[in-house]
C-alpha cells in the first residue's frame, strides 16, 4: 500500500485486539489487489441509546486506480451477528475481497457474461 492503513475507531476506547485484527485482514487484501493505494477503515460500536443490541459498523475505503474508491458499509444492516465485533469485521472485510477480487477482474479485462445459448 503507497498509503499506510488508518484504523479509527468512534464511539469506543481503542482497542490493540482490535486493532492488529484489522491490520491482519487488511493485510490479506493486497493479496486480491495488487495496487491498493490506501486503506481506512473506521469501527463504530452503536449509541448508548439505541433500543436493540449493540450493532457494530465497520466502513472500509480502499483506494484504488482509475476510481475514486471501493467503499464497504454495514452500517444499514441490522445483523444480530454483528454485536460481536470481530464478526462485524470479518464480514465487512469479506465484502471488501469479493469487491477487490471483481474490481481486479474488470481491470484486466475478465468478466462474468454469459455466452448467448447455441441456436443449434
Amino acid at each position: 500500500m503507497e498509503i499506510p492503513l488508518q484504523i479509527n475507531f468512534r464511539n469506543m476506547e481503542p482497542s490493540a485486539a482490535v486493532e492488529a485484527r484489522v491490520r491482519e485482514k487488511a493485510k490479506k487484501l493486497e493479496q486480491y489487489f495488487h495496487h491498493l493505494t490506501s486503506c481506512r477503515v473506521v469501527v463504530e460500536a452503536p449509541h448508548r441509546h439505541q433500543r436493540k443490541g449493540k450493532i457494530y459498523h465497520v466502513r472500509i475505503e480502499m483506494g484504488v486506480p482509475r476510481k475514486p474508491e471501493l467503499v464497504v458499509s454495514n452500517e444499514r444492516e441490522e445483523n444480530h451477528a454483528h454485536e460481536d465485533v470481530y464478526i462485524a469485521i470479518r464480514d465487512a472485510f469479506a465484502t471488501a475481497e469479493r469487491q477487490l477480487r471483481n474490481y481486479s477482474e474488470k481491470m484486466e479485462g475478465k468478466t462474468n457474461r454469459r455466452l448467448p445459448p447455441d441456436p443449434g
